[in-house]
């Protein structure tokens, strides 16, 4: 305040009692992120802690299922040796069965008595000049005008 009635200060003083409480209340805000940060820390490590046992164990049943794997891999190539073997000394079996039991048919001949079944011959294609045994007029057998062409 200021000794002289009806004039007043438009910022107030800086005091040092003003500066320690500011001091003292962003010591108190962080300590206060201090602690927060330490739990959360705390947090993230058990968090890691879990995530890498669960990655251990993960671990070891991919290692169990790989050595599944490959004895499913042995017996299944096993098998089809089996299977292949079984064939070829079923094989000749099969053909003696199916020559056995075969269905034999004789072959179709068509009826081409009647006059609408007869065969016809191929129909000969040429082209016009052919057919009429003419060829193209060239520059070479004389004049290039139409009225003297040489007649046919």
């Amino acid at each position: 305040m200021s000794l002289i009635p009806g004039i007043s200060r438009t910022k107030p003083k800086h005091r040092a009692a003003d500066a320690v409480a500011n001091l003292r209340e962003e010591n108190r805000r962080l300590l206060t992120q201090l602690f927060e940060a330490r739990d959360h820390i705390a947090i993230q490590e058990q968090q890691l802690a879990e995530t890498r046992a669960m990655q251990d164990q993960a671990e070891t049943e991919l290692v169990q299922v790989a050595a599944s794997l490959q004895d499913r891999t042995g017996e299944r190539d096993e098998a089809h040796a089996k299977v292949a073997a079984l064939r070829a000394q079923l094989a000749p079996y099969l053909a003696a069965e199916a020559n056995a039991n075969a269905i034999t048919v004789p072959t179709a001949e068509r009826d081409t008595t009647a006059f609408e079944d007869q065969a016809t011959e191929p129909i000969k294609v040429t082209t016009l000049w052919a057919a009429h045994g003419i060829g193209p007029v060239l520059a070479t057998q004389g004049s290039t005008d139409p009225a003297h062409l040489p007649a046919a």
